[in-house]
């Protein structure tokens, strides 16, 4: 009778173990020591938080200005990371908007409305041709025509601002809008830095730089930022024209829902336009109230500042991965081919 032998015994290795780089291992350490929480007196701080709130309080100081505030958020954001970003991306927009309002009451109606009358124009022609130009760029890179849109209506009108209102009206999913934010957010933080040094090699007078500032840089916030750099006088052309054209969100998010067929879309208006509009005629037909204009336009710089540097802080390096090439392609596209336009109207028919 034949029996089986000794049942055969299976040899296992153990798996194995994965080491991390000391690349890994140095952010991890340093994630913990940023994380790390202490008791501050009643509060509960981190070295991330310090950090964060030394940053802004240099923004908020006498050496303080609207390029140190973005380089300084960007570099919060991409060094140690935003301690805030939910807060951040809450308060941005009614920071901005305030600013604005506020920077009404160091403007005189009728020099606005001048100013206004100037770049009408320009402003018509910009924005029909770029939303014109983008819908062709977007069709040559493949791009879903939604997004495409979304960065068109953000070159074309007021940046951020427009895409927040006509995606809405796209019936936008949220990682369109994401792409869309992040493209004209990058090239905002360029055009904040690139612009005043250009005025300036070309020499370009205040009423040029702040027309061309204006009809160029996508968002409200880089457009005053750029301009206050460059000086009062093209901050108060600049600024006026820019919310002008922010009134254009109006018949463009109409248009859109007309042409993507979306029916019964609701289109968020740009309702602080009147505060500033009501600020500049209480400066200028209120006499009683000019001896506090100065302080209430330097408090409205100082959360213009503060503004830019939330901005650049919510610039995380997630955000500026999911922009993708082909979007980013079609901003830059946009943005090169009507800044350059424009300045070369400028310098011809603006003294």
């Amino acid at each position: 009778m034949l029996t089986n032998g000794p049942p055969a015994v299976k040899i296992t290795h153990p798996a194995p173990q994965y080491a991390p780089t000391r690349s890994e291992r140095a952010q991890s350490i340093s994630a913990a020591f940023l994380s790390r929480s202490f008791a501050l007196g009643p509060l509960q701080l981190t070295p991330r938080i310090l950090v964060f709130l030394a940053a802004l309080a240099i923004c908020v100081s006498p050496w303080g200005s609207p390029p140190l505030a973005l380089a300084l958020g960007l570099l919060v954001a991409l060094a140690i990371g935003n301690p805030f970003p939910a807060q951040s991306k809450r308060y941005t927009s009614k920071l901005l908007q305030w600013s604005v309002v506020g920077l009404g009451f160091g403007m005189n109606a009728q020099q606005a409305l001048q100013a206004g009358c100037e770049g009408l124009l320009f402003s018509v022609a910009s924005i029909v041709g770029t939303l014109t130009l983008g819908y062709f760029v977007g069709r040559w890179l493949g791009i879903d025509r939604k997004t495409s849109h979304l960065i068109s209506s953000g070159t074309a009108i007021c940046g951020g601002s427009a895409i927040a209102a006509v995606g809405p009206v796209l019936r936008a999913e949220e990682g369109q809008m994401s792409v869309a934010l992040g493209t004209v957010f990058i090239l905002n933080s360029v055009a904040l830095f690139l612009f005043p040094a250009i005025g300036h090699g070309l020499h370009l007078s205040q009423n040029q730089f702040g027309l061309w500032a204006a009809i160029a840089i996508h968002d409200t916030s880089s457009v005053v930022g750029a301009a206050s750099h460059y000086g009062s006088e093209a901050l108060q052309i600049a600024t006026t024209i820019k919310l002008a054209r922010a009134l254009w969100i109006i018949p463009v998010a109409l248009g859109t829902a007309f042409l993507f067929k979306t029916p019964g879309a609701k289109i968020k208006l740009p309702y602080f336009i009147l505060g500033f509009i009501g600020a500049m005629l209480l400066n200028t037909y209120v006499p009683a109230l000019k001896p506090l204009a100065p302080y209430v336009v330097q408090l409205s710089k100082i959360g213009l500042t503060l503004t830019l540097f939330l901005i650049g802080a919510g610039l995380s390096a997630p955000v500026l991965r999911s922009v993708g090439v082909r979007p980013f392609v079609q901003g830059v596209l946009l943005w090169i081919i009507i800044s350059s336009a424009s300045l070369w109207v400028i310098l011809r028919t603006v003294v």
